[in-house]
């Protein structure tokens, strides 16, 4: 791949008209590391930093348009797909992904928004773990993975990894393991790998990050799978990309209360770094 030019990179996810999740989070992680973002629209999403208010998804032909709008036009380094929202979208996006095999697939398996709201029909839950078979990276949170390793919500660090692990190895990806939603003054996130032939070398590597306290959380899922699927294409080894967005999300999480967006859960900083350079 040549590295000369930004790493393309397509979001395919639902909307946020705060800003702070979906495709809009996407497009300032993919901005913030370095790449040039895209985006096709999987759903409308009415909600705030407090909750989801209600949900239109449009036909699935205008989904399958967008994705062919974007890839007969653009090479696509990396993609990342976010809320899926049911099982049509679902086949659809995997309709196009056999057909353009771009070379990198990350997912984040969105289920339930940080507001609790669920954003993934649940007779679509066997068709998403299907789609997960085909990506190179899935980012799930420790909810999403214990739907995933179909067994209740890890206690601590050491069963996360576990599960983890049988998730890598049941449905044949790598996953990142995150820890924000454990306990301790360590925040830890992991590369799982449990393929004979691993893409992370040995299998597994850590990232760590002095924990946050902030209520300031919205979209850090759809942010980091974003960062990290640009980060990838660039050119980051796999822990290397890790290391590089788990404290670049650090410092967006540290800034985060600066921006007073919103009553609930706000957004992290995507732009801390830029940020300090104008002002």
């Amino acid at each position: 791949m040549n590295r000369a030019h930004a790493p393309r990179v397509l979001s395919i996810a639902g909307t946020d008209p705060t800003g702070g999740a979906g495709m809009h989070a996407d497009l300032k992680a993919i901005s913030a590391m370095g790449g040039y973002g895209m985006a096709v629209v999987t759903a409308l999403v009415a909600q705030n930093t407090c909750g989801v208010r209600s949900v239109h998804v449009p036909p699935v032909s205008f989904l399958r348009e967008q994705l062919d709008a974007v890839s007969d036009d653009v090479v696509i380094d990396a993609v990342k797909i976010g809320m899926l929202a049911d099982a049509d979208i679902i086949a659809t996006v995997r309709g196009w992904l056999d057909n353009v095999r771009p070379p990198l697939v990350v997912l984040d398996p969105v289920m339930v928004a940080t507001s609790g709201d669920r954003l993934l029909d649940a007779s679509a839950e066997g068709a998403l773990r299907e789609l997960c078979r085909v990506a190179d990276l899935i980012t799930p949170n420790l909810p999403e993975l214990a739907v995933l390793a179909e067994t209740a919500e890890a206690a601590d660090w050491h069963q996360a990894v576990s599960q983890a692990r049988q998730v890598s190895r049941d449905l044949g990806t790598t996953v990142l393991l995150k820890g924000g939603h454990l306990t301790g003054a360590d925040a830890p996130d992991a590369l799982v790998d449990a393929r004979p032939d691993p893409a992370v070398p040995g299998g597994y590597a850590e990232a760590h990050a002095p924990r946050v306290a902030t209520t300031c959380t919205h979209g850090t899922g759809c942010t980091i799978s974003s960062a990290m699927a640009t980060r990838i294409a660039a050119g980051d080894t796999w822990p290397q990309a890790l290391e590089r967005v788990k404290a670049w999300l650090t410092r967006a999480l540290t800034a985060a209360a600066d921006l007073e967006v919103g009553q609930g859960h706000g957004p992290v900083d995507h732009f801390v770094d830029l940020r300090g350079c104008i002002r």
